[in-house]
């Protein structure tokens, strides 16, 4: 089994507990071992640390961005004197912040990321198209017909699967500099 680090906020309804197991599920059956911490990995040092240690171990990173906090009203750049442009933000999802902050660290370690963002939540830092390179889909868990059962799903984690068996076959060779 290859291990990856799987990050995800804790599931607080059905519909997202289904799509963790769902993609749990697929990531065995193409012979990945999803690791988070918390769930399947335990460590008694401080989070970041403990963060850092599985994803030394990992060979890519899965990133789910469910969402976890309604803003039922609100303002960016509210009363802004230099120009900025006001925008609502009124019924829009955030996430959990370690859906910034582990991907980021993936990041500095060359490991392959992939994230999905449920539809709602904010594309804001590494949540945003483009910021890590890799195309970022949005699911809608309302949907009848899951995310998981269409071409974008597959074509998206195909590639991905071949970014981290990729790190598997080169990991044991020495650094590259250039």
């Amino acid at each position: 089994m290859i291990s990856i680090f799987l990050s995800y906020p804790k599931p607080f309804n059905s519909e997202q507990e289904k799509f963790i197991t769902t993609i749990k599920e697929y990531l065995k059956q193409r012979g990945f071992e999803p690791r988070t911490l918390g769930v399947t990995d335990y460590d008694m040092d401080e989070p970041l640390t403990a963060i850092r240690r599985l994803m030394l171990e990992s060979n890519g990173l899965l990133t789910i961005a469910f969402k976890r906090t309604l803003i039922e009203s609100g303002k960016g750049k509210p009363n802004s004197d230099i120009g900025e442009i006001q925008y609502d933000l009124s019924n829009k999802w955030i996430t959990s912040p370690y859906c910034q902050i582990e991907p980021a660290m993936a990041f500095q370690i060359g490991l392959p990321i992939l994230i999905l963002r449920e539809e709602g939540v904010i594309a804001d830092g590494i949540l945003e198209r483009g910021v890590t390179g890799t195309y970022l889909p949005e699911f809608d868990l309302s949907k009848s017909v899951s995310y998981l059962d269409n071409k974008e799903w597959q074509q998206i984690i195909g590639k991905w699967e071949g970014f981290v068996r990729k790190v598997v076959d080169t990991k044991g060779y020495p650094p590259k500099l250039y």
